[in-house]
């Protein structure tokens, strides 16, 4: 088996990966603030700039799995800060393109791959490596806990950076950031050394077989798409949706968004405890079911900012909460060898969804002029998948042991 002879302090990997998710993170959550903007000084359609988000969450999905290999071969240090400076390029094109189909796939390649590189398939593996098992549940919900705080910090800074220096002005400032913060974050993360034991040596390939041969790890891979579905249509339309409905105040929707990241700090710390403690996938269902209880609470009841900001909260609670059960799911059957890489895997199902989500918002809104559409798919998406992660065996995989020559 794969053992760890010296672990790195936790601490010191935790706060170091935990910068690097709050940017990440926190700046990709905010693009929602951009759509009208630019949508209007390019005189495009709101399903160009969906587009170019739709992309970039797919090339996401497609670029993780090769980021968290070479994560687990040469070590996430690397593999960050290459993210760093492809979303400051990231950043940089989406300010000055205005040619509609270069900035969608310039945005989709740059933006994607910085994503895979500096969110968390890359840092799963690390985490998981330095964690003893009995900490590494709450470990993981340590890191979706700083995700979320970037979120809630950013939120407001970006729409206050887009009202006080333009919307182009505020990519350049994020860009600068971006590189400002992330780059000395690689000195601290640290592999622990991994020491060859006496069980089977698996290849990249032979674990990534093993993976989709092993019906729990499909059941994951099919619910997280429900999740990207879900989350990226929400956190991209919002603003727009709000506006639609007569809330004008565009300080509704940033507040309404950074209290999503504000009350998933504590969603997802105790997802990540209480991982330790129950079945990851009883509480992956639960979260999947109550998701769809309070969209369709916010649908159906008057719309007020007061109402916006409770559906915020809630829908905070259960926003992230998914990563660290579904990353522990995945480390306590497969081992964290090649954690990053099968994390990249899962992932990707969830920015295939992520795609549809915010594509087929700004699609289907463009065709019929609303969002009731979408927001049907989503509630029954949600049911869906709280029943698919129900019957997850969360059980080691059981592996022969090598045969002496």
């Amino acid at each position: 088996m794969f053992n760890v002879s010296r672990h790195p302090d936790l601490k010191t990997v935790l706060i170091a990966s935990g910068l690097v998710l709050t940017l990440a993170m926190g700046v990709r959550h905010g693009f929602g603030f951009w759509l009208q903007p630019i949508s209007q000084a390019h005189n495009w359609t709101r399903e160009t700039y969906s587009l170019a988000l739709a992309l970039q969450n797919l090339l996401w999905g497609v670029f993780g799995p090769f980021a968290g290999m070479a994560c687990d071969r040469f070590g996430t240090a690397r593999v960050v800060l290459a993210g760093a400076f492809f979303y400051m390029a990231g950043l940089l094109w989406m300010a000055l393109v205005d040619q509609p189909t270069l900035f969608v796939v310039g945005t989709g390649i740059l933006i994607g791959a910085a994503l895979a590189c500096t969110a968390f398939g890359a840092v799963s593996g690390i985490i998981g490596r330095t964690a003893p098992e009995s900490k590494r549940s709450w470990a993981f919900g340590i890191s979706g806990a700083a995700s979320s705080f970037g979120q809630f910090l950013m939120m407001p800074v970006e729409q206050r950076l887009i009202a006080s220096v333009g919307w182009q002005g505020a990519f350049y400032v994020l860009a600068f950031l971006v590189v400002l913060v992330m780059v000395p974050m690689v000195v601290f993360l640290r592999e622990p050394v991994a020491v060859k034991g006496t069980g089977p040596q698996q290849s990249i390939l032979e674990a990534t077989r093993e993976a989709f041969a092993h019906r729990p790890f499909l059941l994951l891979v099919a619910g997280y798409f429900v999740c990207g579905f879900q989350l990226v249509f929400i956190g991209v339309h919002m603003p727009a949706y709000l506006r639609d409905k007569g809330i004008l105040d565009p300080g509704v929707a940033v507040v309404a968004l950074a209290l999503i990241g504000l009350f998933n700090i504590f969603g997802s710390y105790y997802a990540g405890k209480l991982g330790g403690r129950y079945p990851k996938r009883y509480l992956l269902s639960g979260i999947y079911f109550s998701r769809v209880v309070v969209i369709a609470v916010f649908l159906a009841a008057p719309l007020s900012p007061l109402s916006v900001y409770i559906f915020a909260a809630a829908l905070g609670l259960l926003w992230l909460s998914t990563v660290p059960l579904t990353n522990g799911v995945v480390a306590g059957i497969f081992g964290v060898k090649y954690l990053s890489m099968l994390s990249g895997f899962v992932f990707f199902s969830h920015q295939v969804g992520s795609f549809l989500g915010v594509w087929l918002g700004g699609y289907l809104y463009t065709k019929q002029g609303n969002y009731n559409t979408v927001w049907m798919i989503t509630l029954a998406l949600g049911i869906f998948a709280a029943l698919i992660n129900l019957p997850i065996n969360e059980k080691a995989i059981s592996r022969p042991l090598a045969v002496p020559a």
